[in-house]
């Protein structure tokens, strides 16, 4: 299942990046609800499910982290960006060397990839919740306007 999905997103042609972490925030939905018997519906409370979830993928031997990366990373990127009606883009992450996906919302940046990433590499002193908890302070109100 993981391969065939995995090779279904790589093969895609997606018209902008939007389009494509979308496509990866629903095959984490797919992979919860199949390999893991878990419910992803986009709303804050799935984030402590998404939680459960990693701490289980990083348990794999053979995990391959980029997609992993993609695939979860993704999804945690479209619950933020729904929340606050913000858009996906390139920009080079804090320190680093290259682009990656970002969530742009009001001026702010969050790095959904690279907290999924150190989620996966590092451990749970990297939990999604607190990352989750720390951003929506920050940001406040989804329908607030500037």
């Amino acid at each position: 299942m993981a391969i065939e999905l995995r090779k279904r997103l790589e093969a895609a042609n997606y018209a902008d990046l939007s389009a494509m972490m979308e496509a990866y925030a629903l095959g984490a939905v797919e992979t919860a609800r199949t390999e893991y018997r878990q419910k992803l519906d986009f709303t804050a409370d799935s984030i402590e499910t998404l939680d459960e979830i990693l701490v289980q993928v990083g348990e794999n031997p053979d995990l391959d982290v980029d997609f992993e990366t993609r695939l979860w990373g993704g999804y945690l990127g479209e619950v933020l960006r729904r929340r606050y009606a913000g858009s996906w883009e390139m920009t080079v992450y804090p320190g680093g060397l290259a682009a990656v996906p970002a969530v742009e919302v009001r001026g702010s940046r969050i790095f959904p990839l690279m907290k999924v990433y150190r989620r996966l590499t590092m451990g749970k002193e990297e939990d999604l919740i607190s990352f989750y908890t720390m951003v929506t302070e920050r940001l406040g109100d989804p329908a607030r306007v500037n």
